[in-house]
């Protein structure tokens, strides 16, 4: 028994889904490109000059990673929910651009209320004064089921919430990319740290089953990390420090159990440059063998550049 007091989150005063003002919605979202080679002429006219030969290459590398099936890993933090950019990434899904999605639990949590609702993302500073950020009691409170029937069913966090939403068949289950990945049979993983989301501060919270649920996902990530070896693909957008110390972690299980993982190219595309993706996604893991860019930019555009170059440009 601890000596020191804890506040008691039984007594947490939630509200309904429907009083929550929601900044993001589906009417928003971003669309696939439909016009494939229009992008051809735009990336022969880029000069030959660093970033934009990096870019070359980092298609190249996707492309090959493609026809030689090897893992395309994209990890992504909850920026991109709320940006809209959701059908793009399950159209490159769909298309075997990615054969892997990771997240951490805000991108997780977003994806889902985008999925039941249609929307995400409230006022924070508005919440917080009043003590309401983050109480939506339908969020809390299904979240925290669907991480008690993973440890039941064995499943991890990710792969549960896929099914959850497939099976219930969510009014808005076609922009969600953990309902995707569940369709396509995609591995999607949720890393969590406890105490970062909304869905911890909750009274439905049960803290070893989210543990457990999460650490399956460390488990199948690490798994997936192995098959990078010579041709795999990691792309990182907008996660500064779970999934970079998530994927480091990975990445050493993966070469003591498995041995060599080398020769495979990282990205980590994001507004500014961290330390931690930088170091833990782009130079450690490459170091000696293998290729890693860092790419600055808005996600909104550069994200549906990317899509946009893999569907249309020259392989």
């Amino acid at each position: 028994m601890s000596l020191y007091k804890q506040i008691d989150l039984k007594k947490i005063k939630t509200i309904p889904f429907s009083l929550r003002k929601s900044k993001t919605q589906v009417k928003d979202f971003a669309r696939p490109i439909s016009n494939q080679k229009s992008i051809r002429g735009f990336l022969d006219k880029l000069p030959n000059y660093l970033k934009a030969n990096e870019l070359r290459a980092l298609l190249k590398a996707i492309h090959q990673a493609k026809v030689k099936k090897k893992p395309v890993i994209f990890m992504f933090g909850a920026h991109i929910i709320k940006l809209g950019l959701s059908p793009l990434i399950i159209d490159l899904m769909k298309n075997k651009f990615i054969s892997f999605l990771s997240t951490n639990g805000a991108g997780a949590i977003h994806d889902f209320e985008i999925g039941v609702w249609g929307k995400t993302s409230e006022e924070v500073a508005e919440g917080l004064k009043r003590g309401r950020f983050g109480m939506s009691e339908e969020t809390s409170r299904l979240f925290n089921q669907i991480s008690k029937c993973a440890i039941r069913s064995g499943q991890g966090l990710g792969e549960n919430i896929g099914e959850y939403l497939i099976k219930n068949k969510v009014k808005f289950r076609e922009y969600s990319l953990l309902a995707s990945a569940y369709q396509f049979k995609i591995p999607v993983t949720v890393h969590i740290g406890i105490g970062t989301d909304i869905v911890h501060q909750s009274p439905y919270f049960d803290p070893a089953a989210t543990g457990e649920a999460t650490f399956t996902d460390f488990k199948i990530l690490a798994q997936g990390v192995s098959k990078l070896h010579n041709g795999g693909v990691v792309l990182h957008f907008g996660s500064a420090v779970i999934l970079p110390e998530v994927f480091l972690k990975a990445l050493s299980v993966a070469r003591n159990i498995k041995g060599k993982v080398e020769n495979f190219t990282t990205a980590n595309f994001d507004m500014i440059q961290h330390y931690r993706p930088n170091m833990n996604l782009v130079l450690r893991p490459t170091q000696g063998s293998g290729q890693g860019y860092s790419f600055t930019g808005h996600h909104e555009i550069m994200l549906p550049l990317l899509a946009w170059a893999l569907k249309g440009g020259k392989k």
